[in-house]
C-alpha cells in the first residue's frame, strides 16, 4: 500500500506493520525521502542517523516474530540534548557540538526496547534557551506551515520535523513551554509531563528543578504511547516518582465514568498582548467543552501571573550552575588565551550564543552573595505560592485551561531584537514547570495571517495553528489524555 505520511499516526502505523501492509524498513525509507525533500528548507534535523534504516530492519525482524510492540519500527526524531550513546549530542551550541554521548538517557534506552527506530537528532534553541529556535548554532528552523515563521522553542526541531513528515513522534524537552509551545505552532501535541514522572538521566542540563523530557506527537493517543513507554522510575534519577505515587493519587480523586469541571482562569487570558484571534479561539473551545457536557467554572489564582517573572530569576540562576561545568577545562570546546583566566572567557564567550550568554550572566547575578536573597530566594517563595493556587483550585476543579500561546507562530527575526518580547510567548506555559504539574498543547483551530513576509494587504493567506493547552494535578496524566481526545474526537 501507498504510505500516506501526513495521515499516518504511530497507532495506525503499528496496525499497517503488524498486518504486513508496509515494513518497518519501508516505512523508514519514506520518512528519509521526506526528510530529504524538506529538511534542506526546513531544517528540522541537525543529523540524520546513518544507522536508521538497519534499525528498521531489526524492527521489522520482531514484528515478523510477533513480538513487537506499539513503537516498534516506529521513527522518531530526538531533540539534540537527549544523549543517543555512540551519538553526537550537542543541545545545538558551539560549546559542544563534537560531543559524542558515552551513554544513553533512560528515555532512550525504554524507547531501544520497544524497537524505535531514530532518525535523527533534532535541531533546537542553543543549550535550551529560547522560544523560536532561532538561537541555534546550527542556524535558525522554519515553521513547516509558513517558512517565513519559527516553528517555536525550544524543541521546535523536534516539532518541525514530525510537522513536515520527518518522524512519526518526537521527544523534546519542556522548561518553560519548550514542548507545547512549538506544538502548537506547527499543529501538533505537546505534552509537559509531571515532574519527575520521566527519568532526567541523560538529559543535558539546563534547569534541574525545572526539566522534562516528553513527546511530540500528531494524535493524544500516540503522545500517550510515547509516555507510557518512557515515564517510571530510574535508580539513575533521584527525584523519579514510584508507581505507588502515581496510583495514590488515581485513588485519591477518582474520575472515572464523570464528567469533569473544568476552571478557566479568565483574569489569566484577558491580558494585554494576546492576540484576538487567539483569544476567540479560546472561547471557541470553552464553548467546545460545554457542548460535550462539560462543567465550567471561572477560577482564580492569584499568584500565577508572577509566574514568569519567578520563572526569569530561578532558569537562569540554575542555567549559570550547570554550564559553568563548559569551562575550556573538562570536555568540550577549548579556545586558548594567554593565561587560564582568558582560556575561561573566550571559550565561553565564543562557545555560547548571546541568549545562553545573556542568562548565564543575569543567572550568576542573581545567585551573588548580595543578591541571592532579595532576587532567588524571593522566587523561590514565590514558587511555592504559585504551587499552592493551582493545589487550591484542583480541589473544586479536576482540569485547568489556557491557551498555550498568546500568537499564532510568529515571523522569523520578529523578536529577536527584544528578549522581554520573546520571553513573554512562554507567559501561559511557565506556570506548570513552576508548579512541576503535568500539562498538554493539543491543537486547537488555524488562523488566517498574511503569507507575505512583508506584511503587504492583499498578499496570499497562509493558515497558522493554535493550540489549547489543559493542566491537570500531580500525576494525573490520564485526565490530560481522556480530555484531549474526547476535545479532539479521537
Amino acid at each position: 500500500m501507498k504510505i500516506d505520511l501526513e495521515k499516518l499516526s504511530i497507532k495506525s502505523a503499528h496496525n499497517h506493520l503488524v498486518k504486513g501492509d508496509f515494513t518497518a524498513e519501508e516505512l523508514t525509507k519514506n520518512v528519509l525521502e521526506n526528510v530529504a525533500a524538506k529538511n534542506p528548507e526546513i531544517h528540522a534535523y541537525i543529523e540524520v542517523f546513518d544507522d536508521c534504516v538497519a534499525s528498521a530492519k531489526q524492527a521489522q525482524n520482531t514484528i515478523d516474530d510477533g513480538k513487537s510492540g506499539v513503537l516498534t519500527g516506529i521513527p522518531l526524531a530526538i531533540k539534540d540534548n537527549i544523549l543517543i550513546e555512540g551519538k553526537k549530542s550537542s543541545a545545538a551550541s558551539k560549546i559542544i557540538e563534537n560531543y559524542t554521548a558515552a551513554y544513553s538517557a533512560t528515555a532512550i534506552k525504554r524507547l531501544e526496547a520497544e524497537g524505535s527506530v531514530f532518525v535523527g537528532r533534532t535541531n533546537m534553541d542553543d543549550s535550551a534557551m529560547g522560544s523560536s529556535t532561532e538561537n541555534s548554532a546550527y542556524g535558525p528552523t522554519k515553521n513547516p506551515f509558513d517558512t517565513t515563521r519559527v516553528p517555536g522553542g525550544s524543541s521546535g526541531g523536534s516539532a518541525a520535523a514530525v510537522a513536515m513528515g520527518g518522524a512519526l513522534g518526537a521527544l523534546g524537552s519542556d522548561t518553560a513551554g519548550s514542548i507545547r509551545q512549538p506544538a502548537s505552532f506547527c499543529g501538533l501535541v505537546g505534552l509537559k509531563t509531571t515532574y519527575g514522572s520521566v527519568s532526567r538521566s541523560g538529559l543535558i542540563t539546563l534547569g534541574s528543578s525545572l526539566d522534562q523530557i516528553g513527546p511530540i506527537a500528531k494524535t493524544v493517543s500516540d503522545a500517550e504511547i510515547i509516555f507510557n513507554c518512557i515515564r517510571g522510575v530510574d535508580p539513575m534519577d533521584s527525584t523519579t516518582i514510584p508507581e505507588a505515587q502515581y496510583l495514590a493519587a488515581r485513588e485519591e480523586k477518582k474520575v472515572s465514568g464523570k464528567k469533569f469541571t473544568i476552571g478557566v482562569p479568565l483574569s489569566l487570558i484577558e491580558v494585554p498582548g494576546i492576540d484576538a484571534d487567539v483569544l476567540e479561539n479560546f472561547k471557541q473551545s470553552v464553548a467546545r467543552f460545554k457542548k460535550l457536557g462539560y462543567e465550567i467554572e471561572e477560577i482564580e489564582l492569584p499568584n500565577v501571573s508572577y509566574s514568569l517573572a519567578a520563572y526569569y530569576i530561578l532558569l537562569p540562576g540554575e542555567a549559570s550552575s550547570n554550564l559553568a561545568r563548559f569551562d575550556g577545562v573538562k570536555y568540550g570546546l577549548k579556545v586558548a588565551g594567554e593565561k587560564l583566566l582568558d582560556d575561561y572567557h573566550k571559550t565561553r564567550g565564543e562557545g555560547f550564543g548571546e541568549e545562553p550568554r545573556r542568562r548565564i550572566l543575569l543567572g550568576t547575578y542573581v545567585l551573588s552573595s548580595g543578591y541571592y536573597d532579595a532576587y532567588y530566594n524571593k522566587a523561590q517563595a514565590v514558587r511555592r505560592l504559585i504551587a499552592n493556587d493551582f493545589h487550591k483550585a484542583f480541589a473544586s476543579v479536576d482540569a485547568i485551561i489556557l491557551p498555550t500561546t498568546p500568537t499564532p507562530a510568529f515571523k522569523l527575526g520578529e523578536k529577536t531584537a527584544d528578549p522581554v518580547a520573546m520571553y513573554l510567548a512562554d507567559i501561559f506555559t511557565a506556570p506548570a514547570n513552576i508548579a512541576n504539574m503535568p500539562t498538554i498543547s493539543v491543537p486547537s483551530g488555524f488562523v488566517e495571517r498574511d503569507a507575505d513576509s512583508a506584511g503587504r494587504a492583499g498578499a496570499n493567506k497562509v493558515s497558522l495553528p493554535l493550540g489549547l493547552q489543559i493542566m491537570a494535578p500531580l500525576c494525573r496524566e490520564d485526565i490530560l489524555f481522556r480530555l484531549g481526545k474526547e476535545f479532539l474526537g479521537e
